[in-house]
């Protein structure tokens, strides 16, 4: 493991912003006025064209993201977990269908599964990456699995040499949960383009976000990507479809209403062009992190890449820090106005709504751990090194006793 503790490097023009101000775990307000030119740009062509729901700025925007990631097709969607229920359909999930799925992940990574029509399995998690553990597949696999689900989390990549080495060995289709991942890439190729089709999610807080929800289907498969543009569209393969023109348009498939409106599009294109500097600031302001808590007490797991992180191209969608009294720390930076978020709080063997799968505590004691001593702390381009500061000078006064 390489923990990010490279020299503080600062941004040439820091905005003005004093330490003594609360500190939200998430603001793009200095975004928005930056880009609000080329946002309403955008926008009034929307109005302009009188078209709000998969229109031509929709169609617009997946060229641009197919561009970026190098996608063979990208179908927009009204959100990530939209697009995580139309790319299991759209991979052929039959009924009862397993899918093995890590413990440690957002609820919609397993609930995406029973809406599909399949069920969720279960497994441990790797102790660096807070990914599915390669190791752990065997154990889940039964005769009804036909899935395996790698989610990327945080700020790196699953292990997907070893997902791809298990999913031969048995036989699965690998489907990407890189809701989380865009810009991530495995020797240069983006996370989902590393199976048969990944998902993206555009919520406000993710690296590239919307003003609201909406998400995407990518894929390298002509097949999927048709299913998965009928199903966003009540299962109608024509008419609106913007990548396959020359299809009829009768109902083929029991679809949805998930057609990504126009608004959240414009605001994607305005975004997308400062994508790279924003992961490049998000880059920074992890290593400024790095370097300021790594001597820390009450710390005992920062950041770290994988001892494989010279395959892939990490971005720091989520400082996420390993913690003692993670949940009297979140309580003391509340109260000096500094927000923070936990990463998950209860792992996805221990919902309630799964308890029908059977499982109970101690099944997979590495996610268990991660959602008992997991923090996340303030991270976006709009953070300014003096409120980096001062989240991390409160952190070392809780751990100096400052708290009691």
């Amino acid at each position: 493991m390489d923990t990010l503790n490279a020299t503080p490097v600062c941004s040439a023009v820091e905005p003005e912003h004093g330490p003594d101000q609360p500190v939200p775990f998430f603001s793009q307000a200095r975004s928005f006025a930056r880009l609000w030119p080329l946002i309403s740009e955008h926008v009034n062509d929307v109005i302009d064209h009188g078209k709000y729901s998969h229109g031509h700025k929709v169609a617009e925007f997946e060229r641009a993201l197919a561009a970026y990631t190098g996608a063979e097709h990208v179908i927009g969607v009204n959100s990530g977990t939209d697009a995580l229920v139309i790319l299991l359909r759209a991979c052929g999930l039959q009924p009862a269908d397993e899918v093995i799925v890590p413990a440690f992940s957002f609820i919609a990574s397993a609930s995406s599964v029973v809406a599909a029509g399949g069920r969720p399995v279960f497994a441990d998690i790797e102790p660096d990456t807070y990914a599915l553990d390669p190791a752990r597949i065997p154990s889940a696999v039964t005769p009804r699995t036909r899935f395996v689900m790698p989610v990327h989390l945080f700020c790196q990549l699953a292990d997907m040499a070893g997902v791809a080495d298990m999913s031969r060995r048995y036989d699965l289709t690998v489907v990407e949960d890189s809701a989380e991942a865009i810009g991530m890439r495995w020797h240069g190729r983006h996370a989902g383009r590393l199976g048969r089709g990944g998902v993206l999610s555009f919520f406000p807080t993710k690296t590239l976000g919307a003003i609201g929800d909406a998400g995407a289907v990518l894929t390298d498969d002509l097949q999927v990507a048709e299913i998965a543009n009928a199903l966003r569209h009540h299962g109608r393969p024509g008419r609106t479809l913007n990548n396959f023109p020359g299809i009829a348009t009768s109902t083929e498939y029991l679809g949805f209403n998930s057609k990504m409106d126009d608004i959240q599009a414009a605001v994607l294109l305005a975004k997308l062009t400062r994508l790279d500097a924003d992961i490049a600031r998000r880059n920074l302001l992890a290593r400024e992190y790095s370097v300021r808590l790594r001597d820390c007490p009450g710390i005992s797991r920062l950041p770290a890449l994988s001892s494989r992180a010279g395959e892939q191209e990490p971005v720091f969608y989520v400082y996420l820090i390993e913690v003692d009294s993670r949940d009297e720390l979140a309580a003391w930076l509340a109260r000096r106005g500094i927000g923070t978020e936990t990463y998950y709080p209860l792992p996805l063997h221990l919902q309630p709504c799964f308890a029908e799968l059977g499982y109970t505590r101690g099944d997979f004691p590495v996610a268990e751990a991660a959602s008992a001593r997991t923090l996340a702390l303030p991270l976006y381009p709009d953070l300014t090194l003096p409120e980096l500061d001062a989240v991390c000078a409160a952190i070392t006064e809780f751990y100096a006793g400052g708290h009691r």
